[in-house]
């Protein structure tokens, strides 16, 4: 019996042994994992109270509460520098330099658009830097575009529509004299030439088509000499040389590359030209519609007897040679034709067209007259249709 009760008694022990054990190496291991959750709390509460002290000093709004519109503006050309520091000065940011660093590395640096603006000290400096980026709803510049065959009342016409300009008034009145802007070298010959002061607009074919950025603030006189700027470019000096060569003067040229504008489709470009170039060369009268449609305003099909009749030097029915100028905005492409005629027709002696469908702008070219007549005989009921469809009479 003694026996038994000292082996219940080492049981026991141990088994008080073995409990302290596994404690104590559970212990061990929990401790150090405790001791990490404990370090990582602490700095996520060192990093959270930083990060909030940081936001609170720089990058908080000024004032969470405060939402009085404050006028801010944005001069042309300023630098992110200028515009920061006026922000600050303003009580719109805490900080300037971390606003600066702030659209510099969102890519907002470039992008900060002059303007006049309304902030609040309650918006955070992002929403400061998107509205700004965004811009005030009032651009400093628009684009405006010159259409290819357009004339000037044509554009003078959608700037009003566009409200670009307030009245056609002044810019029509400046195309017509063309004599303030006689800086320019071409529109100085132009002005030189015989007649000069009977042109309905001296400036007519000297503003290139093409689409142009202008400032909002941008006066008539402004666009004119934008879209003038660009008129060397279309016919540069190598055209020039090319058109004395042939012995035409860029003012000629400009205006037979406008008539061709208005004849045809860019596909027959050259070969009206031929046509023209082939009939200038025999003397004869180009006979143009288009040179009428100028003078009368309406783009007629079939010209009746009054219409030939009107007493113009635009009229090629009634003058021989070129008409007295241009009579619309010719394009690069009508320019290359005037001086680069289709040679094939040139060489077989065209000297006719006439139009086939209206609607489809499709000609037909003859050589001689006979064949001419003929192909008017079939066509010219399809004009009168046409006409009496859009109401000319």
């Amino acid at each position: 019996m003694k026996k038994k009760r000292n082996y219940t008694y080492r049981t026991m022990r141990d088994e008080r042994q073995y409990g302290l054990y596994w404690y104590s190496a559970l212990w061990n291991i929990l401790r150090p994992l405790l001791v990490g959750l404990g370090a990582v709390i602490v700095v996520i509460g060192l990093v959270y109270s930083g990060w909030n002290a940081l936001y609170e000093s720089f990058l908080a709004p000024v004032n969470i509460e405060n939402r009085t519109d404050v006028a801010f503006e944005v001069e042309s050309g300023q630098s992110l520098t200028r515009v920061a520091n006026n922000l600050e000065a303003a009580g719109l940011i805490r900080n300037r330099t971390v606003f600066k660093y702030y659209c510099d590395f969102a890519g907002m640096g470039q992008k900060i658009q002059a303007g006049n603006y309304f902030l609040q000290p309650s918006m955070t400096m992002q929403e400061i830097a998107d509205q700004l980026t965004r811009g005030d709803g009032n651009p400093l510049v628009r684009n405006i575009t010159m259409i290819p065959g357009w004339t000037l009342e044509d554009f003078a016409a959608r700037l009003v529509e566009d409200e670009v300009l307030e009245s056609s008034d002044e810019f029509l009145a400046l195309c017509r004299s063309g004599s303030q802007f006689s800086d320019f070298y071409y529109v100085a010959d132009a002005l030189a030439t015989p007649n000069a002061a009977q042109r309905k607009y001296l400036l007519e074919g000297y503003l290139a088509p093409n689409t142009y950025e202008i400032y909002t603030s941008a006066s008539a006189e402004d666009i004119i000499r934008k879209l003038l700027s660009q008129t060397e470019r279309a016919f540069p000096a190598d055209y020039q040389d090319y058109a004395a060569g042939l012995g035409y003067t860029m003012d000629e040229m400009l205006t037979l590359a406008s008539m061709i504008e208005k004849e045809a489709k860019s596909s027959d470009f050259a070969k009206v030209s031929a046509v023209f170039h082939n009939r200038l060369k025999q003397g004869m009268k180009l006979q143009s519609d288009v040179t009428i449609h100028y003078v009368t305003g309406v783009r007629k099909m079939s010209l009746d007897n009054s219409d030939l009749g009107t007493h113009s030097l635009y009229n090629t029915y009634e003058n021989a040679g070129l008409p007295l100028g241009p009579i619309c905005a010719p394009s690069v492409d009508a320019i290359n034709a005037a001086l680069y005629p289709d040679e094939t027709y040139v060489a077989e002696n065209y000297l006719y067209f006439c139009a086939k469908d209206p609607e489809s702008g499709e000609l037909y070219f003859s050589k001689t007259l006979q064949e001419h007549e003929q192909a008017v005989a079939i066509y010219a009921p399809l004009w009168k249709e046409y006409d009496q469809s859009r109401g000319i009479q």
